[in-house]
């Protein structure tokens, strides 16, 4: 709990509002992970938790990458609710490739380990596999959403809220309201 605590306080730190997003919706993953748990069934053994943890690692880093590309996109002075999508669409054929690559390993793993009478090695790919899945979906849909909703919203953070710092963005100063959605900013 306290890696886990500590990664949420960077994104939030780091990130800012899109990091509290991203604690929002990776709190949302894990629910969903538990839930399709509950459903398979899985037995959390420690190879099993292994799995989770890492998969946990990879929800972080689709936030990571989402949120480095919506920051490059507001410094190139795109108004924001383009740089929102554009970010999205610019970090999804990475955060695609990486998953499915992993969910490719995830198989091969969950064979061999069948083939093997391996179970912790199936536990492990299990697990992994089924986090890598739903963690493509929060980090495209869960988080996109609750981004559009903070933005589109009549509480509009300023520039700085959405993890650019001074100069940063063309023509603004720290605490600039956002432009209403679709402005040029």
């Amino acid at each position: 709990t306290v890696g886990l605590a500590a990664v949420c306080l960077f994104m939030i730190l780091f990130y800012r509002i899109p990091g509290v997003v991203s604690v929002v919706a990776l709190l949302i993953y894990a629910t969903l992970t538990f839930a399709l748990f509950r459903v398979i069934p899985v037995t959390l053994t420690l190879a099993g938790i292994a799995g989770f943890i890492l998969s946990i690692g990879m929800a972080v880093d689709a936030s990571v990458l989402i949120f480095a590309r919506l920051k490059e996109e507001l410094r190139a002075g795109r108004p924001v609710a383009r740089a929102v999508d554009a970010g999205f669409d610019h970090a999804w054929p990475s955060i695609r490739d990486s998953e499915v690559a992993t969910m490719i390993t995830c198989i091969i793993l969950y064979w061999f380990g069948n083939f093997t009478g391996a179970t912790m090695i199936t536990g492990f790919a299990l697990t992994l596999f089924v986090g890598v899945a739903v963690s493509m979906f929060t980090a495209i849909f869960v988080s996109r959403t609750l981004l559009q909703v903070v933005i589109g919203s009549r509480w509009a953070p300023g520039y700085w809220w959405l993890g650019l710092d001074r100069d940063e963005h063309p023509g603004t100063q720290p605490g600039t309201p956002l432009p209403s959605p679709g402005v040029e900013g």
